[in-house]
């Protein structure tokens, strides 16, 4: 008996294999190719590619093609013939900016500008959502028979690419009471995405009225902020600020969303961390690593509040885009509630620069 799998699930699976190194094999309209994050290339993955025959390329966002100054001719993406001579190092070094500094030389860099690039951009969107660097060894297959017996998962660049752009649909878990220091009446809702994603919490202060704007807050999961103290953001004291001043209305929800690091995850979080040790802001680091300044999907939080049964809100944020977002997707955001704590010598500069990149009002 067989079981076939449904594209949710083919993804998920692809996303695992990514991350452990195996290739994914995507079909379109122009063909197919072999995929594999270069983040995880081992000699023996990488000679197995080159076994098959044809140019191989590395594709990366044009944020880190414009760092590593290759020519983006597909506008959003660069793809980087890889010479024959090129070892995973010299694949790594392209992927990650840890060394730019200390080895900024890693050119020339020749870069196709004929044919299409959608499966490039399809494995730059998967290996973006495994939360892996967005570098993608890309390797064109004139014949998918040489591949299709090896058990890869096999994806649909169109239907993967519809897919990973879809809102996200969640499903409530189970919910239970919890005394916490803002308010004794607290309770926390676990929701479950049905794409296989991570799992996003809200906590609920006190009852409140389904009937009228409700005091809310889309937090964004910081470890360094929220459980360690770090100096270097605000989440902490906005998290702790926003459930005191739920608890001194006595009604509230907070939506705790798994998006770590403006959702790149917290490795490469660390990662933009230790760029702006060398000096760049935020947004800068965010760059070098290949992503936009935000990969969050605030829709996720709007699906909550409506799924809550909440259609109008005072929203607790210093980020207009979180206003708009809401305003789009079923919510009326009746009220923006600054939520001002946090500054230290530390993250001063952090600070403005979200005000002035980013646009949040400081």
């Amino acid at each position: 008996m067989a079981f076939a799998l449904t594209l949710v699930e083919k993804i998920n699976r692809a996303r695992a294999d990514m991350r452990l190194g195996v290739p994914v094999l995507l079909s379109g309209p122009d063909g197919a190719a072999l995929v594999l994050a270069a983040e995880v290339a081992t000699p023996q993955r990488l000679a197995d590619l080159r076994g098959l025959g044809g140019e191989l390329v590395l594709a990366l966002t044009r944020h880190r093609a414009e760092t590593l100054k290759a020519r983006a001719y597909d506008g959003d993406l660069a793809r980087v013939i890889v010479p024959q001579e090129m070892d995973c190092a010299w694949l790594r070094a392209l992927a990650d900016p840890a060394d730019d500094l200390r080895h900024p030389m890693k050119g020339p860099l020749m870069t196709k500008r004929d044919g299409q690039a959608d499966l490039h951009r399809a494995a730059l969107a998967l290996v973006k959502s495994a939360q892996l660097l967005p570098a993608v060894l890309v390797l064109p297959l004139p014949d998918m028979q040489a591949v299709q017996d090896l058990g890869l998962t096999m994806l649909d660049a169109e239907l993967l690419r519809a897919e990973l752009q879809r809102e996200t649909v969640l499903a409530p878990v189970i919910s239970a009471r919890l005394p916490m220091v803002a308010a004794q009446a607290g309770r926390v809702h676990i929701f479950r995405p049905r794409d296989g994603g991570v799992e996003h919490y809200a906590i609920e202060i006190g009852q409140p009225d389904r009937t009228k704007p409700v005091l809310a807050r889309l937090h964004s999961a910081c470890f360094t902020g929220d459980v360690l103290g770090s100096l270097k953001c605000d989440c902490g004291p906005q998290l702790q600020a926003a459930l005191a001043q739920m608890g001194r209305e006595g009604a509230g929800v907070l939506l705790y969303l798994n998006q770590e690091g403006r959702g790149i995850g917290l490795a490469n979080k660390m990662r933009a961390y230790s760029l702006q040790d060398q000096g760049f802001d935020t947004v800068e680091a965010n760059h070098r690593l290949g992503f936009e300044d935000d990969e969050r999907d605030f829709r996720i939080g709007a699906g909550l509040l409506r799924t809550m049964g909440f259609r109008q809100v005072r929203l607790l944020t210093n980020n207009p885009r979180k206003v708009e977002m809401l305003d789009a997707h079923g919510l009326n955001v009746v009220e923006r509630v600054a939520l001002r704590v946090g500054e230290t010598d530390e993250n001063r500069a952090y600070l403005a620069t979200k005000a002035a990149k980013s646009g949040h009002l400081l």
